[in-house]
């Protein structure tokens, strides 16, 4: 079963790279991921997200306000 990846965000260049990164982390650790990108500013904020790009794994904010690094992204999704 796939988990679910969330990147929230307005879609900026910083989201973008989030998203390849997790993208990569997930194929190389060989996890199955669904990407999907939030870009709606009021659901960001219902989330409680108070700086993007934010990742959310399985519907938990996971990390916020930084573009993670491929070890950081490997680590979040082996949680």
């Amino acid at each position: 079963m796939a988990i679910k990846v969330e990147i929230l965000g307005s879609g900026c260049a910083r989201c973008k790279q989030t998203a390849k990164i997790m993208e990569i982390a997930s194929k190389e650790l060989g996890i199955e991921a669904d990407i999907v990108k939030v870009e709606d500013i009021n659901e960001i904020i219902e989330r409680g997200v108070i700086s993007t790009p934010a990742v959310a794994i399985n519907g938990k904010i996971v990390l916020s306000g930084k573009i993670p690094s491929l070890d950081e992204a490997k680590k979040l999704l082996k949680t």
